[in-house]
């Protein structure tokens, strides 16, 4: 009997490794040996690819990654695709990590971020991140009512602040410039998504917003059309720290007065850049494909959202913080744009 079950353990402990051997990996970007394709054809032979967006119709990410889904739907003969709703930036690049998603947009701090392994990635480096380019500047807007008494940043202290959703990139962003601004440890953050802020903030619940989001933004304008609004500018000395301490996304951009309803005045603050980051198993031809359509249909883009006429080939490299794909690559070439090495790695 002993022999008998020393045998049957062995032929169990054979099933396990094998067992093991078969599902070891998952979906996509597995260390070690992968079992699985980043991407998949469907059954007309067009490769299915999932991008990933913002949190919803608020969202310019949303609108921008959704139009960009039925272009290439429209005028592909080699790409399926699917845009979905997500937590943004952070949520975007983990997905790209985990191989849940093979294209998404995230902010150009937020892809250094995981490309490092900082801050919502420290110790987890997302070493499979690569970039079409970036897009678009992306301001800070501090919004506030515009009968507010809070005339500049540092007027927040001791006030309810919505800094963005939790783990977000807008609340990176909203801590660091308010550390920067020397008040972080004086105001009370809110954690909520854009939509939930716009109701916070006409209803009085909190006394300014975070976002990071290209303008005109439609979450802001959710507030402006029920109750007018004001952008708080960030000072130069705000600036200034944040570049001393290491930050080299940020760049000053200026938001002109009328952009929304309650807004007289120009608002100085800073940006970084939205980017279309990619896996990098997905295809070359893909990845090509996903940028000719891209840079060649900016018009049919810019219905979903005006932002989109501010994505230019020439500048597709300001603010980049990852190496571009291959397959990105080879279209910047064709095109008689010169690629940084750095950027190619």
């Amino acid at each position: 009997m002993k022999k008998w079950s020393a045998l049957g353990l062995v032929f169990v402990l054979v099933l396990a490794v094998v067992a093991a051997g078969c599902t070891g990996g998952g979906g996509g970007t597995q260390t070690g040996t992968e079992s699985k394709p980043i991407v998949q054809k469907n059954d007309e032979g067009k490769y299915e690819i999932t991008i990933y967006t913002g949190s919803g119709p608020g969202s310019v990410y949303f609108a921008i990654g959704s139009m960009l889904a039925k272009i290439t739907n429209k005028k592909s003969d080699l790409i399926a695709a699917k845009a979905v709703t997500s937590g943004a930036s952070v949520a975007n690049c983990k997905a790209i990590d985990k191989g849940e998603a093979q294209v998404a947009i995230a902010q150009n701090d937020v892809t250094w971020y995981a490309w490092e392994g900082k801050f919502q990635f420290e110790g987890h480096p997302v070493k499979v991140l690569r970039a079409i380019g970036t897009l678009y500047p992306e301001p800070v807007q501090i919004v506030v009512r515009a009968d507010s008494d809070i005339k500049t940043i540092y007027d927040l202290k001791g006030k309810k602040v919505v800094v963005g959703a939790a783990g977000s990139g807008v609340a990176a962003t909203a801590e660091r410039v308010l550390k920067a601004a020397g008040i972080w440890d004086e105001i009370e953050p809110v954690y909520q998504t854009f939509e939930e802020a716009a109701q916070s903030l006409v209803l009085g619940q909190v006394d300014a917003e975070f976002t990071v989001i290209a303008y005109p933004a439609p979450a802001i304008n959710q507030i402006a059309v029920k109750v007018p609004v004001r952008i708080l500018n960030v000072p130069d000395e705000v600036v200034q720290k944040l570049h001393d301490q290491g930050y080299p996304f940020y760049v000053k951009v200026v938001i002109p007065k009328g952009t929304y309803n309650g807004m007289d005045e120009d608002a100085q603050t800073i940006a970084v850049k939205a980017t279309l980051v990619v896996h990098k198993d997905l295809p070359d031809e893909v990845v090509y494909e996903l940028t000719k359509i891209l840079y060649e249909n900016i018009d049919d883009l810019a219905k979903a959202h005006q932002v989109a006429k501010q994505i230019k080939m020439d500048e597709a490299f300001e603010g980049l913080m990852v190496p571009l794909h291959p397959g990105a690559i080879k279209y910047y070439e064709e095109h008689g744009i010169t690629v940084p090495d750095k950027y190619k790695g």
